[in-house]
C-alpha cells in the first residue's frame, strides 16, 4: 500500500487540473505539504504555480480546484485562502482507520519503488596503513544510512569502499620498514600510524630516501615479489583494523564491498588511450590532460583532469576516471552515488563531466555527489587531539560509549552484559545521530554532553522513548495487535496519529533528497508528539475501547521509531 497522504492529495489535486485546465499536471506539481497551521493538515500550493502558467489569478486558480477536488471522504474540508492556498483537513475518522492499516503493514505504509534501479554507493574510502580518523566518520555515517534508505526503497545497492590503498604513501612506508630493518616483523595499526608520520617526515627532509620511495612505488607497479609481499602484509592489518571500527559503528561494509585504488591500475593506461583516442584529452605541458568547457580556476584559466602526469604516472583524475567507468559500464549502475567531503565538488563535477564526454554515462544515469561538511571541536575548528594531530575515531567511540554506560550505571535492574550492549547503543548511536541530525551540508561541533542529552533533538531521546513506550506494553495486560482499531476522540490522540501517517513521506523524502537529517527530524517530532499524548492521554488508567486504542497508538508509535532508527543505523533497546 501506499501510505502518503501527501502523494494521494497530490494525484487527487493532479487530476483535478488536468481535467479542468487541460494541462498536464504531475503530483510534484501539486505542491501538497504538511501544514503547521492549527486546524489545518495539508496545504495545497498548486494555484500559485499554475496561475501564472493559464494566465489567471492564482485565487480563481485554487476556486476551482477547491471545488473540483473529490477528496473520497478523506478531508473534512479544503478551504481556499489567502492569494490561492488550499487548506484541508482530514476526516479523524479516515485518519483513524488510516492509521489502523498503516500500523498493520510490515512496511509502515511505505511502498517499495515500482521500477527498482542498480544504485552504486561509494562511502567510508579510509586510507589504508593508517588508523581511521574522525574525518572518516561523517562519510561512512552518512553512506551508511543512505545505503539502508535505499535498500528499503526497494533499490538494488551496490557497496564500494574505495580505500586507498596505492601510490607514494605505500612507497615511502615500505622504503622506511626496510631501512629500520622492520620488514620481518610483526606489527599492529598503531605501529604503522608511528612508522608512517616517521616515514614522511624522511620523504619531506630527505631527497636520497624520497627517489628511493618514489622508486619502491614503480616497483610496487612492476610487481616485484617483496614490496608486494610487505604491501600485502599493511594491507592486511589495516583491513583488521577498519573492519573493528565497522563492526562497533554496526556499519554495512564488508571486504566484499573493498575495491581499492590497486583496483583500477591495471585499466589506466586503456583510460587514458581511449581518451586521447576520442579526441577527449590532450597533451599539455608534457602531461595528458582532459580539459571541460565551463571549468576555470583563476584568472579564468581552464582546469584540468590530469590524466597521465609529466613523469608518466598516475595520479586521483586517473583512477575515478577508471572508477567511474568500471562502475557505470561493468557494474552498469543506473545511479551513481558519491559520499565524499563538500571540498571535492569541483573534483567530482569535472569526473562525471568528463564521464559523460567519454559516453561511459548514459543519458539515463545519474551522478550525484553527496558532500557533506566538517565536524568541529569547541573552539570552531576542525576536531583534533590537544597535540594537533588527527581524532582517532576508535579514542573518539570509545569515550562515547564510556559515559554512555555512566549514564545507566545505576540501573541495578538490568545485568552487566546487558548494560555493555545498552551502553555501547547508547554511546554509538549519540555519535552516529549527532551527525546525520544535522544537514550534511553543514559543519558541526562535536560535543558529548549535548549527544548524549536526555532532552532535544539526540539519539539517547528517541532511545528513551522508545524503551519508554515498550515498559508501558510490558506492563499492559494484553497488548492489541498491529492494525488494531484506533480512536481519536482527543487533540493529541489525533496529532500523534496524524505524526504517524507522515512517515512514508519523511522515508522518502529523506531518499529524494539524500538527507537523513529529513528522516531524524521527523522521528524527533514523532517522539515529541508521543510525549504530548502521553502527558495528556493516560494509557494503563483508561479503561475499554479507549485503552486499547492508546496501547495500539502506543505500539504503532514504538514500532515507527523502532523502524527509523534502524534506517539510521541506530539501536532501539528494549530498556534503557
Amino acid at each position: 500500500m501506499s501510505g502518503d497522504i501527501g502523494d494521494d492529495l497530490g494525484q487527487r489535486v493532479a487530476a483535478v487540473v488536468s481535467a479542468a485546465f487541460g494541462v498536464a499536471c504531475t503530483i510534484e506539481d501539486a505542491v501538497v505539504r504538511p501544514s503547521q497551521r492549527e486546524g489545518v493538515d495539508y496545504q495545497v500550493n498548486a494555484a500559485m504555480a499554475l496561475a501564472k502558467r493559464l494566465r489567471r489569478s492564482s485565487r480563481e486558480v485554487a476556486d476551482v480546484i477547491a471545488a473540483n477536488l473529490d477528496l473520497g471522504g478523506m478531508a473534512e474540508s479544503a478551504e481556499v485562502a489567502g492569494p490561492g492556498f488550499i487548506n484541508i483537513t482530514l476526516s479523524t475518522a479516515w485518519l483513524a482507520d488510516r492509521t489502523a492499516r498503516l500500523a498493520a503493514d510490515p512496511r509502515l505504509g511505505y511502498a517499495p519503488a515500482s521500477e527498482p534501479q542498480r544504485v552504486i554507493i561509494d562511502y567510508s574510502s579510509p586510507n589504508m596503513a593508517k588508523e581511521m580518523h574522525v574525518g572518516h566518520l561523517r562519510s561512512t555515517i552518512i553512506g551508511d544510512t543512505l545505503v539502508r534508505l535505499t535498500e528499503f526503497a526497494g533499490h538494488e545497492v551496490i557497496r564500494q569502499n574505495h580505500i586507498g590503498d596505492w601510490g607514494t604513501p605505500f612507497g615511502m612506508l615500505v622504503e622506511h620498514l626496510i631501512d629500520e630493518g622492520l620488514a620481518e616483523q610483526d606489527f599492529s595499526i598503531g605501529d604503522l600510524n608511528v612508522f608512517y608520520q616517521q616515514a614522511r617526515t624522511k620523504f619531506d627532509a630527505d631527497e636520497d630516501f624520497a627517489e628511493r620511495a618514489r622508486m619502491r612505488v614503480v616497483a610496487l607497479q612492476a610487481g616485484d615479489p617483496a614490496t608486494l609481499e610487505l604491501w600485502g602484509r599493511l594491507l592486511t592489518e589495516s583491513k583488521h583494523h577498519i573492519e573493528a571500527v565497522y563492526e562497533l559503528l554496526g556499519v554495512r561494509l564488508s571486504p566484499d564491498d573493498y575495491k581499492g585504488e590497486s583496483t583500477y591500475q591495471p585499466w589506466l593506461d586503456d583510460v587514458a588511450d581511449e581518451l586521447r583516442r576520442r579526441g577527449i584529452a590532450e597533451d599539455s605541458d608534457g602531461a595528458l590532460c582532459v580539459f571541460l568547457d565551463g571549468f576555470t580556476g583563476r584568472e579564468d584559466q581552464p582546469v584540468p583532469l590530469i590524466v597521465r602526469k609529466r613523469d608518466g604516472g598516475f595520479g586521483y583524475d586517473a583512477t575515478d576516471l577508471a572508477t567511474i567507468r568500471y562502475r557505470a559500464q561493468d557494474l552498469k549502475g543506473d545511479h551513481l552515488v558519491y559520499v565524499v567531503g563538500a571540498p571535492q565538488a569541483l573534483h567530482f563535477a569535472m569526473i562525471f563531466a568528463a564521464a559523460r564526454k567519454a559516453e561511459w554515462i548514459s543519458p539515463e544515469t545519474v551522478a550525484t555527489h553527496v558532500g557533506f561538511g566538517s565536524v568541529l571541536g569547541a573552539d570552531g575548528r576542525m576536531l583534533r587531539t590537544r597535540a594537533g594531530a588527527s581524532l582517532k575515531l576508535t579514542d573518539l567511540l570509545d569515550e562515547a560509549v564510556e559515559r554512555a554506560a555512566g549514564l545507566i550505571a545505576g540501573r541495578g535492574e538490568l545485568s552487566e552484559e546487558e548494560r555493555t550492549r545498552i551502553a555501547r547503543a547508547v554511546g554509538i548511536g549519540a555519535v552516529k545521530y549527532a551527525d546525520l541530525s544535522v544537514d550534511r551540508d553543514k559543519d558541526y561541533v562535536f560535543d558529548l554532553d549535548r549527544m548524549l542529552a536526555m532532552d532535544g533533538n539526540t539519539a539517547v531521546y528517541l532511545q528513551y522513548a522508545h524503551a519508554r513506550i515498550r515498559s508501558i506494553l510490558r506492563r499492559a495486560d494484553r497488548v492489541p495487535e498491529l492494525g488494531a482499531p484506533v480512536l481519536l476522540a482527543e487533540s493529541a490522540e489525533r496529532d500523534l496519529a496524524l505524526k504517524l501517517a507522515r512517515f512514508p513521506d519523511a522515508v522518502q523524502t529523506a531518499i529524494t533528497n539524500l538527507q537523513p537529517h529529513r528522516l531524524c527530524t521527523y522521528l524527533f517530532e514523532l517522539a515529541a508528539a508521543f510525549s504530548t499524548f502521553y502527558e495528556n492521554c493516560p494509557v494503563l488508567k483508561s479503561e475499554g475501547a479507549t485503552r486499547e486504542s492508546r496501547l495500539a497508538l502506543a505500539l504503532h508509535t514504538a514500532t515507527v521509531l523502532e523502524r527509523g532508527l534502524d534506517l539510521l543505523g541506530i539501536e532501539a533497546p528494549e530498556r534503557l
